[in-house]
């Protein structure tokens, strides 16, 4: 008999690992196939984006992640206009200020796919089926509308033995040479170029002062993109090569050779190499995403690019993570299927984005591209750069996902957009903390409340009130048996001196009843009341000033469980939220905690 499963997800990279993690959150088995014997022990991915850290701080994992790795600060400029080598011209900060809360870094792809495997067999003892080659992906079209069926059949090779498995979905994350995008007969769209790339992690003695630092060079011989790596030894360059050359004649000497006539005049030893290649610099994007929203191409099997902006095992991750949560709201009966159709809007944009930033950046690397930029050019571009590589600038379209809320209030929130982290008291317990710390990548949405000063905490009752009415929004989408606040949770961020408010002066809806204790919320951890306040040890955090928010009158704030932003209303129209998620939840009255 035919193996079934919900999901099969193809190939174990960030894309696949991502969402393999949100199902496994909401307690959704499948089956992850992967072709290599085990785990990813090095892989050359290194960058680690400020969205990235964003995304594992949701889990719980930024801690680890943070600890282990390397943290870039700064971008330095290095040029060589002279004959006397390269001299250093300037730098920028990275991340830029402001942006996030979390660090630029750089740690092992090896070392993030593991956490997100140790995270997955936390949540739902959720692992992999490694030396699992999938050779064939088929569909049966009449079944793709009934989101009931398996439509999806996938031959599976282990050990020489071939096994066949029905899907009601499947997530093709299996690379650039993705067997899931060749079934489905997408084609790789987009240009190459004919310029060559070397790149080696590599252990160097050198004199060159900013070794752990990361670099530009641009000299008359090419450019150098350097980046530290999380060992103190360690270090990766990217070395452009010249014009001509063909990858698949490049030798490590040949890299070595360009990479000292860059760095003169500082001595350039090589010394030891983990791994180095060359490559030529393309950007490409699939035809289609996607086969009505049954089978998804995520990652590098749905688009590709250089590797020098750090952004390919970021967007993938991403990728699985925006549609992880999607699939397992429908797989559990939260959502109708409908929402997935914005996967494809959304992770395109970005993706087009991508390849866009990259092609005009890379040409902007290049030292000898027609008219090639001046080094101040170079650096203002570089700078102007950081917002797009941080991660966190992608805007979503509107879709069902999305609430046409256009003059209901004015703030500095962006529907489509990551809601933004900002310092907040919790009252409970006067912690300081970041209120992204809020939003943990644990299945939930969120009704942001900000509630303004004291003086409106009349409107704010009126609106807890709603929530916890039949008419609102808490109760319809609650399983029998579950808090009320197991699935759309309310938080409330007040301004103002919070010495002068008390847990009674607010709607119980702000504090639930909630957990295996039955804790009131005053005396959990977990309550979700702050305050935007001067804190006792670190200042005062001003984030109704970051978001925009007018103190004398408040906005609500809906976000999703990826943190991104589904509207933004005045206090006033808070009776639109239940319209909101109606358009694409599904009543829970008569079903029973999973």
């Amino acid at each position: 008999m035919v193996k079934q499963l919900e999901v099969a997800v193809v190939g174990s990279g960030s894309a696949g690992l991502s969402a393999a993690l949100w199902l496994a959150t909401y307690g959704i088995k499948i089956k992850v196939f992967e072709k290599r014997d085990g785990p990813l022990k090095l892989g050359h991915a290194d960058g680690v984006q400020c969205r990235t850290v964003e995304i594992f701080e949701s889990f719980g994992l930024a801690p680890q992640l943070l600890a282990e790795s390397h943290w870039i600060t700064e971008v330095i400029f290095w040029s060589g206009a002279s004959e006397q080598g390269i001299v250093r011209e300037g730098s920028v900060s990275d991340p830029p200020p402001g942006i996030t809360h979390q660090p630029h870094v750089v740690l092992s792809q090896g070392r993030i796919n593991g956490m997100l495997v140790e995270e997955m067999m936390k949540r739902n003892k959720q692992d992999i089926e490694y030396s699992s080659s999938v050779i064939a992906v088929d569909f049966d079209d009449s079944k793709l509308g009934d989101h009931s069926a398996y439509p999806i059949t996938l031959t599976v090779e282990k050990e020489g033995v071939r096994e066949a498995y029905q899907a009601k979905y499947l997530l093709g994350c299996d690379g650039a040479h993705s067997t899931t995008r060749r079934s489905i007969g997408a084609n790789m769209e987009g240009q190459s170029t004919e310029a060559i790339w070397g790149v080696m992690d590599t252990t160097v003695r050198t004199d060159f002062p900013d070794i752990r630092k990361k670099c530009t060079i641009r000299t008359k011989h090419g450019t150098i993109l350097l980046i530290p790596r999380e060992h103190s030894h360690l270090e990766r360059f990217y070395v452009e090569l010249p014009k001509g050359t063909k990858a698949s004649e490049v030798t490590l000497d040949t890299v070595h050779d360009i990479a000292r006539k860059i760095m003169y005049p500082y001595k350039m030893e090589f010394v030891d190499h983990q791994w180095w290649s060359a490559y030529s610099i393309g950007q490409r994007l699939a035809s289609t995403m996607h086969i009505q929203n049954r089978l998804f191409l995520t990652g590098d099997a749905c688009h590709t690019h250089s590797p020098k902006a750090g952004q390919g095992m970021n967007i993938s991750l991403q990728d699985g993570y925006n549609i992880g949560w999607k699939l397992a709201n429908v797989l559990s009966g939260r959502a109708d299927p409908s929402i997935l159709e914005s996967y494809v809007s959304e992770r395109r944009k970005t993706a087009k984005e991508l390849i866009d930033f990259d092609t005009a950046f890379s040409k902007m690397m290049a030292s000898d591209a027609d008219g090639a930029v001046s080094s101040e050019e170079f650096a203002e571009g570089f700078a102007k750069s950081g917002k797009f590589t941080t991660g966190v600038s992608a805007v979503y379209d509107d879709s069902i996902l999305t609430a046409d809320t256009t003059g209901t209030v004015q703030t500095a929130f962006v529907n489509g957009m990551r809601f933004p982290s900002a310092q907040v008291v919790r009252f409970c317990d006067s912690v300081t903390m970041q209120l992204s710390r809020a939003l943990p990548s644990d299945g939930k949405w969120r009704i942001m409340v900000f509630g303004g000063k004291l003086d409106n905490l009349k409107k704010v009752n009126e609106i807890g009130a709603y929530l916890e009415s039949d008419t609102g929004p808490l109760k319809p989408y609650r399983r029998h048996g579950e808090w009320i606040d197991a699935f759309i949770e309310p938080v409330l961020v007040m301004y103002g001196d919070r010495t002068k408010f008390e847990f009674k002066d607010v709607n119980e809806i702000y504090y639930p009843i909630t957990g295996e204790k039955k804790l009131a919320g005053k005396s959990n951890p977990s309550l979700t009341i702050y305050f935007d306040d001067d804190s006792r040890h670190h200042g005062h955090g001003h984030a109704y000033e970051a978001y925009g928010i007018d103190p004398s009158q408040g906005c609500l704030v809906i976000v999703r469980p990826d943190q991104y932003i589904s509207a933004v209303l005045s206090m006033d129209d808070h009776a639109m939220i239940s319209e909101f998620f109606k358009r694409f939840l599904i009543t829970q009255e008569n079903k029973s905690r999973r």
